[in-house]
């Protein structure tokens, strides 16, 4: 998870969002009200909702295309329930919030990452397990 992420407010306009997206190398951009999360822009929305709509960047706000009501997990949710959240809802980011604020944004390869370290660790686990096998 990335904690403490980078957010906009509603009225940013879409060229500056955009230009914040690629100086911080995120395909999302959290978007907040008053601190709470209230829609996400994403890559796909400039492409679908902005640039193919023919729409000026300068003068249209992230409000006007951003993704509302944006699916969510909570700090504690399990990370299965997280990957089934963006499988039923073909997002690859989550964002993580807590009371309605946001507190990260959880990534597939944040996902990913964690299923390979528990993975390791079973290897590890199996490799390390006694056999009643003794080596002379």
């Amino acid at each position: 998870m990335t904690a403490e992420p980078r957010s906009a407010e509603l009225a940013l306009s879409l060229a500056e969002a955009a230009r914040l997206m690629k100086s911080e190398d995120i395909g999302s951009l959290p978007i907040v009200e008053e601190g709470r999360l209230v829609a996400v822009l994403t890559d796909r929305d400039i492409v679908v909702r902005a640039v193919a709509e023919g729409v000026d960047p300068k003068a249209t706000v992230i409000g006007d295309i951003a993704s509302r009501d944006p699916v969510t997990v909570e700090p504690e949710q399990d990370l299965d329930e997280a990957l089934v959240l963006m499988a039923q809802h073909q997002v690859r980011r989550l964002p993580v919030v807590e009371s309605e604020r946001l507190v990260g944004v959880l990534a597939q390869a944040d996902v990913a990452q964690e299923a390979k370290s528990k993975q390791a660790g079973e290897v590890v686990g199996q490799i390390s397990k006694p056999t009643g096998i003794q080596s002379t």
